[in-house]
């Protein structure tokens, strides 16, 4: 029988190994073990005393003269910073040795490096995804064709891939869980639209509602889930199926008498019927939050364009007052408007035109005859129609245009093409073309572009002819 955690945790490190990450200058030490771990990490020998006093005194000193202060007494950097490496070395987070020529080096103790990876995962959440564990799963229990069905030549061996992959598929939705209660916090912290639109459009859309949620919503989970359950009641029922997963565990474990390999075959079984149990119910809970996030997330949107748009109403009521009443007025006399319009507070206020700027202009222009164009356009007429040529083809050549020539050649997400089996028939269709290389970068693009010159990290590259003109070699795929 194993031990307690406990037993065998406190057993591994001390007490003073976790009170470190608790007490008052918990901020403190966790910025200085960060700084220790990245740098030894590249230093298989270790690190010099020095070098270690040095990181912690940079660390110490971002944190100001609070962080210098230790039982009332006010220490210097360099006294703090040794303090605090005396107090990792007593935890058990570093390591120091003493070399025969008077050289103390410095190591990362291993668990210390464990502890400094748990920490940076829950800092910094990686992506949430959705892969199709589950789905693997349902898919190999429900299989009944005894020539590909692999319970049949190895029930043991894939029912313990099955648990493993139905914990890996939970802990997935778990995260995709926290990560939507994350996004929901940084909605309510939004404090503009700005804010707000990117939360909901470039952060939750992208990485989840349009990724990880997309493919939850397409496995149909429930239905498969159900087909998968019954497929195990039928395993506990085979009879030869469960004496040869009983030969199995035997073989692996010749100690084990085969009453307790049975137990433990049925107890694999039983906790393969539990987590399937528990898919669901952990799916819901996520459509729930998913729900609960779109509609705060619209609630946040109305309220701050409510709040926002008031200084917006005050600025168009105090023009429409001036249009009503300022019409051929000097800005002198806008104070005797009284209160309907406020006071102008400008600081030596300058106005190109002076204070009759608002007067109707007293000369008008009159029209000049309009002169007849040359036979031969001058440079500058050239280079103007250059310009607003460069412009139109600017606005024409959209992310939309891209994203519809992609769909017409490329009609299956995730197929690819290379630049030279693109068709081009015509210059509008190297348009397309073009549009596609503008905005392939771009959130909103249905396709990625790939160049093998910068895979390949050359100088060198390839080209296409395409109608009359040379296109470096790229490959297209969809999204």
């Amino acid at each position: 029988m194993k031990p307690a955690l406990s037993v065998s945790l406190f057993g591994e490190v001390s007490s003073e190994f976790f009170r470190l990450l608790s007490g008052g200058s918990a901020r403190l030490y966790i910025d200085a073990l960060d700084a220790i771990e990245r740098a030894a990490a590249y230093r298989v020998q270790g690190l010099e005393r020095e070098e270690v006093l040095e990181l912690i005194e940079d660390v110490v000193a971002g944190y100001g003269e609070a962080a210098q202060a230790e039982d009332g007494i006010a220490l210097s950097t360099r006294e703090k910073a040794r303090a605090v490496c005396e107090q990792l070395a007593r935890a058990g987070w570093i390591e120091e040795e003493q070399r025969g020529d008077w050289r103390r080096l410095i190591r990362f103790h291993a668990n210390g490096v464990t502890m400094m990876q748990t920490l940076r995962k829950l800092a910094f959440p990686e992506g949430v995804v959705f892969s199709d564990k589950l789905v693997n799963v349902c898919t190999t229990l429900a299989r009944h064709d005894p020539a590909t069905d692999p319970m049949l030549r190895e029930p043991w061996q894939h029912v313990e891939s099955c648990v493993a992959l139905l914990q890996e598929g939970i802990a997935e939705l778990r995260s995709m869980e926290t990560a939507i209660e994350r996004h929901a916090r940084q909605q309510l912290a939004a404090s503009t639209l700005k804010a707000n639109l990117s939360v909901l459009f470039d952060q939750f859309a992208e990485r989840i509602g349009h990724a990880c949620y997309a493919e939850l919503v397409r496995a149909r989970l429930p239905l498969r889930l159900g087909e998968a359950r019954r497929r195990v009641e039928e395993l506990e029922m085979d009879a030869a199926l469960l004496e040869k997963m009983q030969s199995e565990v035997v073989r692996r474990e010749p100690r084990l008498a085969p009453a307790a390999a049975m137990a433990r075959v049925q107890v694999r079984l039983d906790e393969l019927t539990t987590l399937l149990e528990s898919v669901v119910p952990i799916a819901d809970a996520v459509d729930r939050r998913t729900a609960e996030f779109t509609r705060r997330s619209l609630a946040r949107f109305r309220y701050l364009q409510n709040t926002t748009s008031e200084n917006r109403t005050r600025v168009q009521a105090f023009f429409e007052t001036l249009n009503r009443h300022g019409t051929a007025r000097p800005l002198a006399d806008f104070e005797a408007l009284g209160a309907e319009v406020p006071p102008i507070l400008l600081h030596e206020m300058r106005l190109p035109a002076g204070m009759e700027s608002l007067f109707k202009p007293r000369l008008r222009r009159s029209a000049g005859e309009i002169e007849p164009l040359d036979e031969e356009a001058s440079e500058k007429q050239q280079g103007d129609a250059v310009r607003r040529l460069h412009a139109a083809m600017r606005d024409s050549l959209t992310v939309a245009r891209a994203n519809r020539f992609v769909d017409q050649i490329l009609p299956e997400r995730g197929a690819s093409i290379n630049s030279n089996d693109i068709p081009l028939r015509t210059d509008d269709d190297l348009a397309d073309l073009i549009a596609c290389l503008l905005h392939a970068h771009t959130s909103d693009a249905h396709y990625r572009v790939a160049v093998p010159r910068t895979l390949r990290d050359t100088d060198e590259a390839d080209f296409d002819r395409k109608l009359t003109y040379r296109i470096e070699r790229f490959s297209l795929t969809r999204k």
